[in-house]
């Protein structure tokens, strides 16, 4: 049994991170027999005749892609693919979207076969098995299949209670060097569920309300082997790292008494930091904590069930920042009954905030299948502007209310995204004028990303970075003029950036050479 797991592109402007549920779900199928491989489209580019090349190779009986809602027209678009190309394999497809729209999505694309809901730890390779076992997949739980010209739904699946029974993640099927390369951080998670149940979040009805924590150890043990992997940052992806004090209290003390040295982030709530709880997250190596604030203004608070006020948040940011850890706080606009002045509220907060030292993002009010705010729109005051599921990104509005329109929406954002290009702007200028490289360095490592990126989704070092193997060794600055001279044409940037990104790259270890039948072959570490 053979199973293909892809991941469908996700823009770089979103900050991807290596697929964590993929890999869960990898390691869950490795675990039952199955042999997995993973395609990652955040990387690499996609066309018809890659994907048309992996089913030939692989030749997988099942194809499963996972699909936020921005990314759920893609990931549509590659299992299209994937039965046209080969009729024969089954699809299935998962994630929060699909796990509130099976039916209609099913219905939309008659290329998927199966949906599975919710954590797919025990029921995708349960649905692996019964493909393999030609057995109907009417007791498989926590699917939707089709059946005749319907779509029917199989009972829900329990939740997995021991979450520490589940195997690591197999990051080994992921191209982390790439990643690595790009500056991105890690993601794990110490916990899965979310006691709290804000209108517009499905984190709650995708992992329970009941918080179900793994062993500080294994935390920890996970956490050493990310660090080997030279990752410069690890997320913690807990819907709310911080809900349990002592749980916390007893990673750091683990991390600590290993002696283990890494950087790490986390989502806390302002209601649940303490200045001797921000003590020991930074002694164990936190470097920053993101904060839900969402609103300034108390009645939208109340209203979004947030359950914390502007107080709070300002007394959590003034203790994160004095502990050493960034406080970084994020407002979502356009959220149900906004008003002229409850958005000045927000902004009002935001710098406040600010001048405490928080960074600060606005998203604009995204109403996501399986949100309260979308199912229960009616209640409130809001109207949807777009069913487009790629608008869903949070960068502009899709929605808006009585008193706010959506042009009002976007000119906060815009507004704020001019300013921080400004911010890029006096950057660049005090790099021409001879500024500190490390002052400098954001824009730097920026343009050497924006560069990368652009190189591996087109393919550019594949294409362009095979040599005939010379006499005598290149230097490495030979070898590197080489590359540049290679890639000079596909690379849309001048010589120096060019020179000065591939020394980037090489230095750090992300480029590195093999000899391959008598050529030397340029390749991303760990591909």
């Amino acid at each position: 049994m053979r199973v293909l797991l892809i991941n469908p592109h996700y823009p770089l402007s979103e900050n991807p991170s290596p697929p964590l549920g993929l890999a869960c779900l990898g390691a869950a199928l490795e675990a039952a027999g199955i042999t997995v491989r993973l395609v990652d489209y955040v990387v690499y580019p996609y066309t018809r005749t890659h994907l048309a090349r992996v089913l030939e190779d692989f030749d997988p009986a099942l194809v499963g892609v996972t699909a936020v809602t921005m990314t759920l027209d893609h990931a549509l678009c590659i299992l299209s693919d994937v039965k046209q190309t080969a009729p024969h394999c089954k699809t299935v497809i998962g994630g929060p979207h699909v796990s509130f729209r099976a039916e209609q999505t099913m219905q939309h694309c008659p290329a998927i076969d199966f949906v599975v809901f919710g954590e797919g730890d025990e029921t995708l390779p349960a649905l692996a098995r019964a493909i393999a076992a030609g057995r109907h997949p009417a007791k498989v739980a926590g699917i939707a299949f089709r059946s005749g010209g319907t779509v029917e739904t199989t009972g829900p699946r329990p939740l997995v209670k021991a979450i520490d029974s589940l195997p690591t993640p197999a990051r080994h099927l992921i191209p982390v060097g790439r990643y690595r390369a790009l500056g991105l951080p890690v993601s794990m998670i110490t916990s899965r569920g979310c006691p709290f149940n804000c209108i517009f979040c499905v984190g709650r009805k995708m992992a329970g309300s009941t918080v179900r924590r793994r062993d500080p150890r294994r935390v920890v043990d996970e956490m050493a082997g990310l660090a080997a992997l030279d990752f410069r940052q690890i997320n913690i992806a807990d819907d709310l790292f911080t809900a349990s004090a002592p749980h916390c209290r007893a990673i750091c003390r683990e991390i600590i008494q290993r002696g283990l040295s890494v950087h790490w982030t986390a989502f806390a709530r302002v209601d649940t930091v303490t200045a001797p709880l921000l003590a020991e997250l930074k002694a164990a190596g936190c470097s920053a904590l993101s904060f839900g604030v969402e609103s300034g203004n108390a009645a939208m608070l109340r209203r979004i069930r947030k359950g914390i006020t502007t107080e709070q948040a300002c007394r959590a940011v003034q203790m994160t920042a004095d502990s050493g850890i960034a406080p970084q706080v994020s407002f979502i606009l356009g959220l149900p009954g906004e008003t002229p002045e409850s958005l000045n509220d927000t902004l009002h907060l935001a710098e406040r905030l600010k001048n405490m030292g928080a960074q600060h993002g606005f998203h604009l009010l995204a109403p996501f299948p399986g949100t309260d705010v979308r199912e229960n729109r009616h209640q409130y005051d809001l109207q949807i502007l777009s069913h487009r599921w790629q608008d869903y990104h949070a960068n502009r509005a899709v929605t808006r209310t009585a008193a706010v329109s959506r042009g009002m929406l976007d000119h906060i954002v815009i507004q704020w995204e001019a300013q921080f290009n400004q911010w890029l702007g006096e950057l660049k200028q005090q790099r021409e004028n001879g500024g500190n490289d490390e002052r400098v360095w954001p824009l730097t490592h920026l343009e050497h990303v924006v560069l990368m990126h652009a190189w591996m989704m087109r393919s550019v070092i594949e294409r362009k970075g095979i040599f005939p193997r010379p006499a005598s060794a290149l230097s490495d600055r030979q070898g590197r003029q080489q590359l540049a001279d290679g890639i000079a044409h596909d690379s849309g940037a001048d010589a120096g950036q060019i020179d000065r990104t591939l020394a980037y790259a090489v230095e750090r270890g992300y480029l590195t050479t093999e000899v391959s039948k008598g050529r030397i072959v340029w390749k991303w570490k760990n591909d």
